[in-house]
This record gives C-alpha cells, sequence and structure tokens, in this order.
C-alpha cells in the first residue's frame, strides 16, 4: 500500500502545508495539486461541490502524489466511509463537540476490531496498491475539527480518544462560538483571547500525544502557526487565491490604465500614437 506522506512528514518532525479545494473542478483540482503542497483536502462541508465531483478530482489529483483528505460534511459514518472509499488517505470531520462524537469518527474511519468500517473499497483499492485491507488502520487519518466553546470545554477528552490522530482548529466558527457573535467570522485571528484559546488547544493536544493543525488564511500566519507547534496548516484555498490573483491583476491593469490617462492629454497626439 502507498503510505500516507502526512505521516511520513510528521514522523521525520517536519510540518504539513496543506492546500484547500472548494471548487467541484476536476482540472482547478489537478492544478492545485502540481502547486508545492505536501497535501490537499477537497471540503464537502463547504466546498461548491458533492461526491459526484470529489471523485473525479482525486483523480486528478493522483499522479502528483500529494496525499489527498476530504472534509466531510458532518459527522456521518456513511459519508466518511464513502470518502475513505473514494480514495482519502484522510477525513477532517467538522463539528466535533465532545469524546463521544470522536469515537464515531475514530470507528468509522477504521476496519474492526478498532472500528466499525465497513469494507469496499471500491476505487482506493486500486489508487493505494496492494494490501489495503491490512494496512489502512494504520495510514487513515482520523482528523477531529474543534470549532465551538463546547469542544474547547471538552477538549482533554477529545483528544484522548483511542484512535484520534489530530484536531483541526477552524478559527471561523471557534471565533463566532467564543465570542458570542462579538467578532467577525475569519481566519488569522489577532484578538488575545483567541490567541489563548488557539494555543491552549493545541498545547492540549500536544500534551496527548497527537498532531494539530490550523486553517489559516495568509502564508505569514501559516508560517506563525508553525512556530507555535502546529503539525499542519491550510493556506487559504482554492477559491480565495483565484479571487485574490484576479483582483490583483485587474487592479494593477486599472492602475496603469489611469497612470497613462494622467500623463497624456486627450489632444496630445502622442496618446494615440500605439
Amino acid at each position: 500500500m502507498i503510505k500516507n506522506s502526512i505521516k511520513q512528514l510528521w514522523a521525520s518532525g517536519k510540518p504539513v502545508i496543506n492546500g484547500w479545494l472548494s471548487i467541484g473542478n476536476s482540472f482547478s483540482a489537478e492544478i492545485m495539486a502540481a502547486q508545492d503542497y505536501d497535501s490537499l483536502t477537497i471540503d464537502l462541508q463547504h466546498g461548491a461541490l458533492d461526491y459526484t465531483a470529489a471523485l473525479p478530482m482525486l483523480q486528478a489529483m493522483r499522479a502528483s502524489g500529494k496525499a489527498l483528505m476530504i472534509r466531510v460534511p458532518w459527522n456521518d459514518p456513511a459519508m466518511i466511509m464513502k470518502a475513505l472509499d473514494a480514495g482519502a488517505y484522510g477525513i477532517i470531520c467538522p463539528m466535533i463537540n465532545n469524546r463521544a462524537e470522536a469515537e464515531t469518527l475514530v470507528a468509522a474511519v477504521r476496519y474492526p476490531p478498532q472500528g466499525q468500517r465497513s469494507f469496499g473499497p471500491t476505487r482506493v483499492s486500486f489508487a493505494a496498491g496492494a494490501d489495503y485491507a491490512r494496512e489502512a488502520n494504520q495510514e487513515m487519518l482520523a482528523i477531529a475539527m474543534i470549532e465551538t466553546t463546547e469542544a474547547l470545554e471538552n477538549i482533554e477528552s477529545i483528544v484522548s480518544t483511542p484512535g484520534l490522530d489530530a484536531i483541526y482548529i477552524g478559527p471561523a466558527d471557534l471565533s463566532l462560538s467564543l465570542m458570542q457573535g462579538r467578532l467577525a467570522p475569519g481566519f488569522d485571528r489577532e484578538e488575545a483571547d483567541m490567541i489563548t484559546a488557539i494555543q491552549s488547544i493545541l498545547a492540549t493536544a500536544k500534551q496527548a500525544g497527537i498532531r494539530a493543525g490550523l486553517h489559516c488564511g495568509s502564508s505569514e500566519y501559516a508560517v506563525q502557526a508553525i512556530e507555535w507547534g502546529f503539525d499542519l496548516t491550510t493556506i487559504s484555498g482554492d477559491s480565495r487565491l483565484l479571487a485574490a490573483a484576479s483582483a490583483s491583476s485587474i487592479k494593477q491593469a486599472r492602475e496603469l490604465l489611469r497612470a497613462k490617462e494622467q500623463t497624456f492629454s486627450p489632444d496630445d497626439p502622442s496618446a494615440n500614437a500605439n
């Protein structure tokens, strides 16, 4: 079986930089996979796509050799198992608020006796190589998202869940929950209370011997998070990166045009020389 490169990077003491895919298109996924990310995650929760779009995206990214994960819409064993059968090497599960919910996630990711995953690796048996049934439990990642006040209150019991590989902080929902609507949701939190909460979750995960990830909006914040000790950071996402690049390009064009308009008067023959 092809090994999980995220686990290999962690074992060597290296952080993982993750790409995020919200556009349901195999070509845009292939473009993202051609970049220097360590892993990529398809977002089935908030992304503009469903399973029928995710499957060809996984196929398009296979040749990259990157570790591919899926954020499922909810803590639904049926969807978790189907995402794994499609070829995901890790599941990021939203809104895990307590130990019981973390146990449900782990059980769906692992085959018996470690869990309750049903056997039927329709595509992944080809994509992951031989011996999938024997090695999958060791290679698949179960990652619980910590996004609410309830989860923060239960963090010690969540991170001690047997078989849970990592937690992943969603700062937008966490800010909404902790600040009770006083803050606009978003990434790259600078508020003292939010930084304290993020670093507290990180420390608790580390004490339990599991990994920690954080969704970031910028490269600068991702590097800062790695310096704090995060093992995986996501930098923005395909839709935001497309919007940012488009905005930058058209802004530059408009500024150049305005500069030319100010340089040449309408009556200046040289203004139309080209």
